[in-house]
């Protein structure tokens, strides 16, 4: 989807706008919103939930933390992380903030629900490669950054959930990591989560120390990104559309994405309400921005373009205090390279504490397996306290 599609469909100013599509409200009573959720403070604890031990995951108890956060326009909202606690971790141990990544639209995309599910086509493949973490005894909380309504493409709102899973995590006391030194990482969208959470930090979560933030692949300019992927069709078609309604979820007044759907596209966004990665991108497969919309007019909507870049994080002017490691492919296929370049010299500009690592693939998600390893030899370092490197 590119910006033209965004003038397009939002183009009608002055009508009543439809309705977003909102995925379908968990029945378990765990997840329902409190009626006293405005009375709590960001990262303060709704309930907890241990759940069963895991066979991929051994001698590692798993609870589910509910907390409050804030929406991207301010709003309190219910949130959860999912914690992995190996028997190896001691009091106030390293405790990492892991933005797996979360391509959906509904309650099934969630991590907790993910971990335990026998459909092979939401299983997340990678997930025993987690023990890595696991075994070095950190803990690991794994929070849905893209919020209640899962809104897919708020990047922001990722940011403010991931800072107070962390402030969350740390009150129960059965976690035991009330003073754990605390690091981020995460990987093309839970990168995009993990390093609005470190841009963040300073203003939305002072109160938080946090050793470093490693991120990978990060789509750090949405406004350049949806505009390569130009109208026509494209792989990945599916992504930009779910992007698109995830953003009108969490802006439905600035965003009414929903308006300027034609019967396909309505459809389309019948189809993938609820849906996680594979059934998304099925939905989009061959098609292009001009497949779904009413109008072929490319109006420029200021308030439609506002939202994207308040969620562009090139055009953040918010600095990282922690240390950053990032990594990218330079040739990345996906993304566009030069809002991740920029953004490291803006940092380092700054005077944050860049380490920047160029790993030279096309494809998008080989980059994230080969930049891994020095990645987590580099949080490891922070964990142990030593001076973060720079190559600013």
């Amino acid at each position: 989807m590119t910006i033209g599609l965004l003038m397009v469909l939002t183009a009608t100013a002055g009508v009543a706008h439809t309705t977003p599509l909102y995925p379908t409200p968990d029945p378990d009573p765990f997840y329902a919103t409190p009626p006293d959720l405005a009375d709590k403070k960001p990262g303060d604890v709704i309930a907890t939930r241990v759940m069963p031990p895991l066979a991929i995951f051994p001698d590692t108890a798993v609870t589910v933390v509910r907390f409050r956060s804030t929406s991207s326009e301010g709003q309190p909202i219910a949130a959860t992380t999912t914690v992995l606690t190996p028997k190896s971790h001691a009091p106030d141990g390293p405790l990492l903030s892991y933005q797996h990544i979360i391509n959906g639209l509904g309650a099934e995309c969630s991590v907790s629900r993910v971990l335990y599910t026998g459909d092979p086509n939401l299983i997340v493949r990678e997930a025993p490669g987690w023990n890595v973490l696991l075994s070095r005894g950190w803990s690991v909380a794994l929070p849905d950054h893209l919020g209640p309504n899962f809104a897919y493409g708020a990047a922001k709102l990722g940011g403010m959930i991931t800072l107070d899973g962390i402030r969350a995590v740390k009150q129960v006391a059965e976690l035991q990591a009330q003073q754990s030194p605390v690091s981020m990482i995460g990987y093309s969208g839970g990168g995009m989560a993990t390093a609005w959470a470190a841009a963040l930090a300073p203003k939305y979560a002072p109160d938080l120390e946090i050793a470093g933030a490693a991120m990978g692949g990060v789509p750090m300019n949405l406004v350049t990104m949806l505009e390569t992927l130009g109208l026509n069709s494209h792989p990945v078609f599916g992504l930009a559309l779910a992007a698109g309604l995830g953003l009108e979820r969490e802006y439905p007044d600035r965003f009414p994405l929903s308006d300027q759907l034609n019967e396909r596209g309505l459809a389309a966004r019948a189809a993938i309400a609820n849906s996680c990665t594979n059934d998304i991108l099925a939905t989009g497969a061959g098609r292009g921005a001009l497949d779904f919309a009413k109008s072929t007019s490319m109006i420029n909507d200021a308030s439609a373009r506002a939202v994207v870049e308040e969620n562009s994080l090139e055009l953040y002017d918010g600095v990282p205090k922690t240390p950053i490691f990032e990594w990218h492919s330079p040739i990345d296929g996906l993304i566009p390279v030069d809002a991740v370049v920029n953004t490291d010299k803006r940092w380092c500009a700054a005077g944050a504490r860049v380490q920047s690592e160029q790993i030279p693939v096309p494809d998008h998600l080989t980059a994230a397996v080969l930049g891994i390893p020095a990645a987590m030899n580099w949080l490891d370092a922070r964990f142990r306290g030593e001076v973060a490197p720079s190559n600013c």
